[in-house]
């Protein structure tokens, strides 16, 4: 999962989560079965960023099988148990190149979403 827009843009914000739901080996992401996304125009604390990740993921066509899985920035650094209380699965930071290049993929679906909202 990915949010973009966490900054203020002329006193709004316009936060967009976006998760994607892949199916990856060890290396490399093999097929996206789905995404979800949703919007938020709170401030970017880590309450509202972790809401609105968890409406994203809500959104997915199929409850994710695997863990929901960010970059440490994503959630301000906090400890994975604190993020964790958010989502009805497991929840990790990045550990592999497939969840790297998972969220890399979220992260241009969050970014195009946001594109498209403005």
């Amino acid at each position: 999962m990915d949010v973009s827009g966490r900054h203020e843009e002329a006193g709004e914000y316009l936060m967009v989560a976006a998760a994607v739901h892949a199916t990856v080996r060890t290396t490399y992401l093999q097929r996206v079965e789905g995404m979800g996304f949703a919007t938020s125009r709170g401030q970017p604390t880590f309450e509202n960023v972790a809401e609105v990740v968890a409406d994203a993921v809500d959104d997915l066509p199929l409850p994710p099988e695997g863990p929901v899985v960010a970059e440490r920035g994503e959630f301000y650094e906090e400890p994975e148990w604190e993020v964790a209380q958010f989502f009805d699965t497991e929840f990790k930071y990045v550990e592999s190149i497939a969840q790297r290049e998972t969220v890399e993929a979220a992260h241009h679906a969050a970014y195009a979403a946001r594109k498209l909202l403005l």
